[in-house]
C-alpha cells in the first residue's frame, strides 16, 4: 500500500485510528525479487514456495520475538487462500510453470473485464481473472489491465478502477477473490428491474452499499477490527480520486473560465508562461474544497443574519462501543 501511514497517532493510548497523510494508492512488483533479495507480498505465492511459511512468518514477524504468530493458524490460512481464492490460483499457476515447463519469463496479466458481472452469487474463475504471457504481450490488453513482469525496476501502480482493486490488498476480508468497484455496474430497481435515472453504479455508492450489515450476509468485512477502519479510508481515497480526476477532465463544463485563472495571473504582472501553470478549480460541490468552505461560511451567516447568532455549540463524541 502507498501513502504515508502515520503511525505517531496510536501511541498515546487511544483508541485505534488509521490515518494517512497525502495521496494513497496500490503497489504490485514483480512476480520474481532480484538476486540477493527475500521474497515479499506475492512474491511469497511463487518464489521458494518450499519455505513459504517460514519466509512469511520471517518476513511479518522480523527481529521481533515477543510477537509470535502461529504456525498453524498461518497454514490453515494459506490452504484455504489456495482452495478458494482465485488471485491466489493464478499466482500458483505462474508457480507451476516455473517448476514443470522451464519457460523463461512470464507475465502475469490481471484481466479488467469479466465474463460476468462480479456479484456475490457469481464469484469469477480464475480463468476470467488472467492470462499468462510468455515472453510477448497480447494485442488486447486493456489500459487498467494489470500485467506483473517477471522482474520490473519498481513498482507499478493499480488504478482504483480494476475489479482486483481491493482483492489484492485485502485478501483475507475478500477470501474468494471477489470483485470489487468496476466501471459499468448496472444501476436498477430490484422491485421492477428498471434502470434509474443514472444508468451505472458510482464508486460512492458502491462502497456505501458494502459497508451496510444485511440480514443473510456475511460480516466478515464489518468484524474486521483494524484492518475494516484500513479498509474504509482505502475506499475514501479511491472515491476521491475518482472525483478529483473527473474535476480536473471536465473543467468546461464547471465553467472554470469564470474563475481566476490565466488573466488574473496577467494582470497581477506574471507573464512568464512557463511560471503560472495550469490551474484546475475544485467547485464548490467538492467536500473539502476552499469555494465549498466559503460556501458554507457565508451560508452560516445567512442563518445569522435570519435568525441571530448562536449562543450555544453542542458537540457530539462517537463512542466505538455504541
Amino acid at each position: 500500500m502507498g501513502g504515508k501511514i502515520d503511525y505517531e497517532i496510536n501511541k498515546q493510548g487511544d483508541p485505534y485510528v488509521f490515518r494517512i497523510n497525502g495521496q494513497t494508492y496500490h503497489l504490485l512488483g514483480s512476480l520474481c525479487p532480484d538476486n540477493g533479495e527475500k521474497p515479499k507480498f506475492a512474491q511469497l505465492y511463487i518464489h521458494d514456495t518450499e519455505n513459504e511459511i517460514s519466509n512469511r512468518l520471517g518476513f511479518i514477524q522480523g527481529d521481533n520475538q515477543n510477537n509470535l504468530l502461529q504456525e498453524k493458524l498461518v497454514t490453515d490460512i494459506l490452504h484455504m487462500l489456495d482452495n478458494h481464492n482465485v488471485l491466489v490460483k493464478s499466482f500458483r499457476m505462474v508457480r507451476d510453470k516455473y517448476d514443470h515447463h522451464n519457460v523463461g519469463e512470464l507475465k502475469l496479466r490481471l484481466l479488467s473485464n469479466r465474463l460476468t458481472d462480479g456479484r456475490q452469487n457469481n464469484l469469477p474463475s480464475c480463468s476470467e481473472v488472467t492470462a499468462l504471457l510468455v515472453d510477448e504481450s497480447s494485442n488486447e490488453e486493456s489500459h487498467r489491465d494489470i500485467i506483473v513482469e517477471h522482474k520490473t525496476i519498481g513498482l507499478q501502480r493499480i488504478t482504483e478502477l480494476h475489479p482486483s482493486f481491493m482483492a489484492l490488498q485485502y485478501p483475507l476480508l475478500f477470501p474468494y477473490g471477489e470483485d470489487g468497484y468496476r466501471i459499468g455496474i448496472s444501476h436498477r430497481n430490484p422491485e421492477t428491474g428498471s434502470c434509474y435515472k443514472r444508468k451505472t453504479v458510482t464508486m460512492r455508492q458502491y462502497y456505501s452499499f458494502r459497508l451496510q450489515q444485511r440480514a443473510g450476509e456475511a460480516q466478515t468485512l464489518l468484524r474486521s477490527g483494524r484492518l475494516f477502519q484500513q479498509y474504509m479510508v482505502d475506499a475514501y481515497a479511491s472515491i476521491e480520486e475518482v472525483r478529483i480526476n473527473w474535476i480536473r477532465k471536465n473543467q468546461k463544463q464547471l465553467r472554470a473560465e469564470l474563475y481566476n485563472g490565466l488573466r488574473d495571473a496577467i494582470n497581477q504582472g506574471d507573464v512568464m508562461t512557463n511560471s503560472v501553470g495550469r490551474m484546475t478549480i475544485l467547485p464548490s460541490s467538492y467536500t473539502g474544497g476552499p469555494r465549498y468552505r466559503v460556501q458554507n461560511y457565508q451560508d452560516a451567516m445567512a442563518i445569522c443574519r435570519y435568525a441571530g447568532y448562536p449562543d450555544l455549540f453542542l458537540t457530539f463524541t462517537c463512542n466505538p462501543k455504541w
